[in-house]
């Protein structure tokens, strides 16, 4: 696979410091851009939990964006406004974060049940009192999970996934990344079938609020068919007798 590298001097890190970006040329992931940095003596930096490990006290990264090598102003005025919230870089994630959908994040409206008065009578009617409601869901929370990638030990982010080409994000600004993880929730907790989004991608991108099942995965409605399936079982086939041969290779 070719690649093409740019080196460019990062003014938003301290005086030496380089950034690079290397460009897939070729491949099914053509196109894609790859960012590193170099500190001063040469050593290369993957991520920006291994940055802000070898940095430590010495630059604050709370507003540093690792992909354009700038600062994020939104990050900056949200960080002022938080100045509370606890950062843990050495793992790249807020303390309280979870892989889990937040479902609600407001208080509800009623805390207790209501009771109605009848002002004419002025005695008391009847108890209204709520049951069981089912809560709200917010969108496009998935996008809250950007940028944050699984690292190994010594802090080198895993490849991302490459989806296959039927699945297509829905909803503005939607990318490959989010959809991955859309897709991946929905799949580890919930407990109704995925099927994606049954509305056309052209309502979804104009009112997504109206159009958008947040029970749904950020994909396209796909359609599993038989053929797919007996594709994928000659895969699980294929590669499991692969490592039969392999584990035969090695016990000889």
């Amino acid at each position: 696979m070719s690649v093409e590298k740019k080196k460019f001097e990062c003014s938003a890190l301290p005086k030496g410091w380089q950034r690079e970006e290397v460009i897939r040329k070729s491949g099914i992931s053509a196109g894609k851009v790859d960012v590193y940095y170099y500190s001063p003596n040469g050593k290369k930096f993957r991520s920006k939990p291994q940055l802000a490990r070898y940095l430590g006290d010495a630059l604050d990264l709370a507003t540093f964006d690792f992909r354009s090598g700038k600062i994020n102003s939104l990050l900056l005025r949200k960080n002022k406004k938080q100045r509370g919230t606890q950062f843990d870089y050495s793992r790249g994630v807020r303390n309280d974060a979870s892989l889990v959908p937040p479902i609600r994040q407001t208080a509800s409206i009623f805390k207790q049940p209501v009771t109605v008065y009848k002002t004419q009578e002025g005695k008391v009617k009847a108890d209204f009192k709520h049951g069981a409601q089912e809560k709200p869901k917010q969108l496009f929370w998935e996008k809250r999970l950007e940028g944050l990638r699984a690292c190994d030990l010594d802090g080198f982010e895993f490849d991302a996934m490459e989806l296959p080409r039927a699945l297509r994000a829905v909803g503005p600004h939607v990318g490959e990344e989010t959809l991955l993880q859309s897709v991946a929730t929905a799949l580890h907790v919930s407990t109704q079938p995925v099927t994606g989004q049954t509305g056309s991608r052209s309502a979804l991108e104009k009112n997504p609020g109206v159009f958008l099942n947040p029970d749904q995965p950020l994909v396209q409605a796909v359609a599993v068919a038989d053929e797919d399936i007996k594709r994928q079982e000659e895969r699980v086939a294929t590669a499991r007798k692969k490592l039969q041969d392999a584990l035969k290779r090695f016990v000889a």
